[in-house]
């Protein structure tokens, strides 16, 4: 390759000879204005990239804002999501007192847990994982067990191992709280009265399974129509907890103003270190991992099956995948049932579905970008930090426990320096810190 002298250099060269010959001359001795910065070595050339590295980089940038989510009328409504704040933080939407969303999803965490498995009412058997940029997802949970952002908020608070309540005890709360309850009223109308017990029991779900439990017994002992009163307020309450969600977005990563600049000529170039370019390279190319993480959002928002190793703790012969369709699909909170602002929106989504022995064992390809506070990774909380995660992908030498290995995925031998620039280009992806005033509980359930 011909070395070529940045324009700025010759300029800069230039002018430097300028300045010496009048100085010589006795005319132009003085020091440069204090106004006029001195010249930056922005460093080496920037590395060059193929066409096809191009075209790949142009499908990682730009993260656009989150798509529309017709099944959730509220969705961008700052009453709602100021609500929703509120219940996320609240510590009542538990059957303790103790838990609240946070209690898992620690803002401090990337809204994750550092613990493997965390630590509620009870130990759930998958890790945590983060909510932030979430509002670009498909499918919920590890195993996509959900389809919209308000069906995942709901089960958490019925889960016995998370918030361990059910869904009478929250409507009591939100309905008969006077400050909730007007909450409520402002953004979904006047709240029902459920102040009648004999009608709304203190506690009443509906539970797969058991039929003897009495929180299901009470449940089944309700009219049909007061079921669906309950239901509505029960989902607005979620809907209203993904409005927040929403606003949980970190962009503008050092990756992102590196891309623009390579795709554009706009951004900057030196944006990331050159041990982050080199990172790159290898996603896009030897290390396919842009065939799984092939969008802004840095997934495909599918389902793989990667051999994890199995780990103490969680459902290590889990199906997966073919499950959470089961669940997805039973779900009456589902994007196309009755409690969905727009099912049409969902209907090809849903309807489409397939069941195949292809998907035992597969999990979510999550997002890469904001790693650096939420770890462990993976479904299990498997690896304690990222150099983990990509000798996982370098290596390839676990058998799966359950169904077959995605068939993209081969050793890759990489050695150490290798391993450490793919860390470092996970490490550009890292986006902008958060508002604080999204961090906590408000003050008040009410927008001022």
């Amino acid at each position: 390759m011909v070395s070529r002298t940045p324009l700025t250099s010759i300029s800069t060269a230039v002018t430097s000879k300028t300045a010496l010959l009048l100085c010589l001359g006795g005319l132009a001795c003085a020091p440069p204005p204090e106004d006029k910065p001195e010249p930056v070595d922005e460093g080496p050339e920037p590395f060059s990239w193929s066409a096809t590295e191009e075209k790949r980089l142009g499908k990682l940038w730009p993260l656009e804002s989150p798509p529309a989510d017709p099944t959730n009328a509220v969705a961008e409504d700052d009453a709602a999501a100021h609500f929703g704040q509120y219940l996320f933080f609240e510590t009542r939407l538990s059957g303790s007192g103790d838990f609240s969303c946070a209690t898992c999803h620690l803002p401090e965490n990337g809204f994750a847990d550092p613990l493997q498995l965390s630590e509620a009412a009870g130990t759930p058997q998958r890790h945590t994982p983060s909510v932030l940029n979430t509002a670009y997802n498909n499918w919920f949970y590890w195993d996509g067990r959900a389809d919209t952002h308000w069906a995942q908020a709901l089960s958490p608070l019925e889960a016995e191992a998370e918030q361990g309540t059910n869904r009478l005890a929250v409507a009591h709360l939100v309905t008969e709280d006077p400050a909730l309850a007007t909450a409520y009223g402002a953004i979904f109308g006047e709240a029902p009265d459920l102040t009648d017990t004999e009608r709304f029991p203190a506690n009443a779900r509906p539970i797969t399974n058991e039929p003897d439990h009495p929180e299901d017994v009470a449940w089944e002992a309700m009219s049909p129509e007061d079921q669906h009163t309950v239901n509505q307020v029960f989902s607005n309450i979620g809907k209203a907890i993904a409005a927040y969600e929403r606003r949980l977005i970190r962009a503008n990563s050092p990756f992102d103003a590196f891309a623009e600049a390579v795709i554009t000529g706009e951004g900057d170039r030196y944006a990331i270190p050159d041990e982050a370019k080199r990172g790159l390279r290898l996603f896009l190319d030897e290390g396919r991992c842009f065939a799984c993480h092939s969008s802004p959002s840095f997934t495909n928002q599918e389902f793989h099956n990667i051999a994890l190793p199995a780990t103490e703790g969680i459902d290590n012969e889990s199906d997966g995948r073919t499950t959470g369709i089961d669940l997805l699909l039973a779900d009456p909170f589902n994007g196309g049932g009755l409690y969905s602002d727009d099912p049409e929106s969902v209907e090809l989504k849903l309807e489409y579905l397939l069941l195949s022995p292809e998907q035992d064992g597969q999990f979510k390809t999550p997002s890469l970008r904001n790693l650096m506070t939420t770890a462990p990774y993976m479904h299990g909380g498997h690896f304690t930090d990222l150099t983990e995660v990509v000798r996982h992908y370098s290596e390839m030498d676990d058998k799966p426990l359950v169904g077959h290995r995605e068939e993209l995925l081969f050793p890759l031998y990489w050695d150490d320096d290798q391993i450490a620039d793919v860390v470092a280009f996970l490490v550009s992806l890292e986006g902008e810190p958060l508002d604080p005033a999204l961090l906590e509980q408000p003050e008040s359930p009410l927008l001022e």
